[in-house]
């Protein structure tokens, strides 16, 4: 921590600026620590305050412009891109369509805070063509109070953090094995999370094609669209005849659907999660034959069959 003192005296303003926006461009750098420390450093007059808060601001709209606008774009691929790399890729998705979808362009806000989130929501912003000064009010209101907020605590616990810096500096490598366990400790725990995650959703899928000939041999399978409003707003392709019916709904649809046909449903995201989801909410209500499709929608696109786009609907591409 001394050198992380040391750095933001020597470099100042222009540190603080590149560190911010490499956090929002996804970097696992410790923005909100090195925001705090400016903020401390600011009341012995090491750092101007209010370059700081500029430089934070700036940093951050600028970030989060180039994913918005790699968004509106490429909608739905930039999103399946971040949710790959996210360390909760299986929740990446669902998650800031839910933000997005329920609280609009305060979600820009409110995402700042939130691990996992922070770098969809702008692209996600994109794809679902928020108006670019809609888009400029709410990012600029969220980097504001996101920078306010770090730079205030340093401020108000600057002689704390002054005294837990030179406890730090004294037991320098204490301190480095600390911290590092608790990383690792934090990191372990999502794995472990992750790994729950995808042994409960382990299950037999169907693939493209033992869809493909279901339909051709008259099986008539229910397919079932499970990607939230937001989701299919961003991508408006669908298999045709596909119900939708995002996950928190399938409960209700499952009193709709006849067990006598195989019922095979979809999604958009890594390792077909909402899907497998929901076809074990199905398992539980008494479908024996509710499978996940292999790939989702990518995989039934990507083997050449036809989707239905319906008239009307966002399609981020042509934004």
């Amino acid at each position: 921590m001394s050198d992380l003192v040391a750095l933001v005296t020597q470099h100042g303003v222009t540190l603080l600026f590149v560190i911010t926006l490499l956090v929002r461009l996804g970097a696992p750098l410790p923005g909100a620590p090195v925001l705090m420390v400016a903020g401390a450093l600011s009341v012995t007059g090491g750092l101007s305050l209010t370059a700081s808060l500029a430089a934070a601001l700036l940093a951050n709209v600028l970030a989060d412009g180039v994913w918005f606008i790699a968004g509106r774009r490429h909608g739905h691929r930039i999103l399946r891109l971040l949710c790959r790399i996210s360390i909760s890729p299986d929740s990446c998705v669902r998650q800031s369509e839910a933000y997005i979808g329920r609280w609009g362009g305060n979600a820009l806000i409110a995402a700042k805070f939130v691990p996992g989130v922070s770098v969809v929501a702008a692209p996600m912003a994109g794809a679902l063509a928020m108006p670019v000064g809609t888009f400029l009010l709410y990012e600029t209101a969220g980097a504001l109070i996101w920078s306010a907020l770090y730079l205030g605590l340093g401020v108000a616990f600057s002689g704390q953090i002054d005294a837990a810096l030179a406890l730090m500096s004294r037991f320098s490598a204490i301190a480095a094995l600390v911290l590092g366990a608790a990383a690792l400790g934090y990191l372990a725990y999502r794995l472990r999370r992750r790994q729950l995650f995808l042994r409960q959703i382990a299950m037999a899928r169907v693939s493209v094609d033992e869809l493909q000939r279901m339909i051709r041999d008259g099986l008539a399978p229910i397919v079932v669209d499970v990607r939230s409003e937001a989701g299919r707003a961003v991508d408006s392709r669908r298999i045709p005849g596909a119900l939708a019916a995002a996950l928190e709904e399938i409960p209700r649809l499952a009193l709709t659907l006849s067990r006598d046909h195989p019922v095979v449903l979809y999604c958009n995201c890594p390792n077909e999660a909402s899907a497998a989801s929901a076809a074990g909410l199905l398992a539980e209500r008494g479908f024996t034959s509710a499978h996940p499709l292999a790939g989702g929608l990518e995989a039934w696109v990507a083997a050449g069959h036809a989707v239905d786009e319906p008239v009307g609907a966002l399609v981020a591409e042509s934004a």
